[in-house]
């Protein structure tokens, strides 16, 4: 029976992920089409690969929780599960099969069927392996240093802006973003955008598209939270979202008051 605290299974899942995909990405046999996954994506062998590693392991020590896949869909390993683990085993697939290195693993756990339950999350760059991990009310960390948002007055102003599949309307009202001389940029990661931006390494990162999963949010709403970052709805409201596999967000995850008042007003000149 599993005795270790949570947020070191959901490290100890990462680490594995990786060792299992580092030298699977960009080859041949990251790819293949294996139908089409719970999350709604194409699943490629990676990804089967990945979530079957932290399948393994959780049912190895006996972890009591249901699974909700980004590929595999919800799994009960328990009649009397302690709460749920929230599985993107592959965030950025395209760029895993293609051998870009900016792909992770996004592993969070809920203890309801809410985000605002999450008590522990892991961030794991692929590409790496270095991870990005926050317990609830204990802050965020890379590897084992203490990291916090970015909260000075920054040298280049970073906006992470994801327009992946954006309509055409968005676009227009994103537009002022991009004319405003901002330094835009989209990883194509959600997951691991977010753990940098945790880090200090981005001022702003906005998706209002909504099309985000819970899958791909998940480890990194804590992460941000715990990094001392504004995570906001498209209403800016403080962000919160039911667990299921229907559910698509929009969010904004700002580091300050400041900054989020800059860019709003940016995007609302078009309104």
């Amino acid at each position: 029976m599993w005795n270790m605290e949570i947020v070191e299974i959901l490290r100890e899942a990462s680490d594995r992920i990786y060792e299992n995909v580092k030298h699977l990405a960009g080859t041949e046999h990251a790819a293949g089409d294996f139908g089409i996954g719970a999350g709604g994506d194409v699943s490629r062998n990676i990804d089967i690969v990945a979530e079957k590693t932290v399948l393994d392991y959780l049912k190895e020590i006996n972890f009591d929780c249901v699974v909700l896949g980004e590929e595999c869909g919800r799994v009960e390993l328990s009649k009397n599960p302690k709460g749920y683990v929230i599985m993107d085993a592959i965030d950025g697939s395209a760029n895993a099969v293609r051998g870009v290195p900016f792909f992770c693993s996004s592993l969070a756990f809920a203890t309801q069927d809410k985000l605002s339950s999450i008590t522990d999350g892991v961030i794991t760059n692929l590409a790496n392996g270095e991870t990005y991990w926050a317990s609830k009310n204990r802050g965020s960390f890379f590897n084992d240093e203490k990291i916090q948002v970015h909260n000075k007055d920054p040298i280049y102003k970073i906006v992470g802006i994801n327009t992946s599949g954006a309509t055409t309307d968005l676009m227009k009202r994103l537009h002022p973003i991009f004319e405003n001389h901002n330094h835009t940029r989209h990883f194509g990661a959600n997951a691991l955008e977010m753990a940098l931006f945790a880090r200090g390494h981005m001022d702003i990162f906005i998706d209002l598209r909504d099309k985000i999963r819970i899958q791909d949010i998940a480890a990194g709403y804590l992460i941000v939270k715990e990094a001392g970052g504004l995570l906001l709805d498209a209403d800016l409201n403080p962000l919160d979202a039911d667990l299921s596999y229907e559910t698509r967000v929009s969010f904004i995850a700002a580091s300050n008051q400041d900054i989020l008042d800059e860019i709003m007003s940016q995007i609302n000149s078009n309104d």
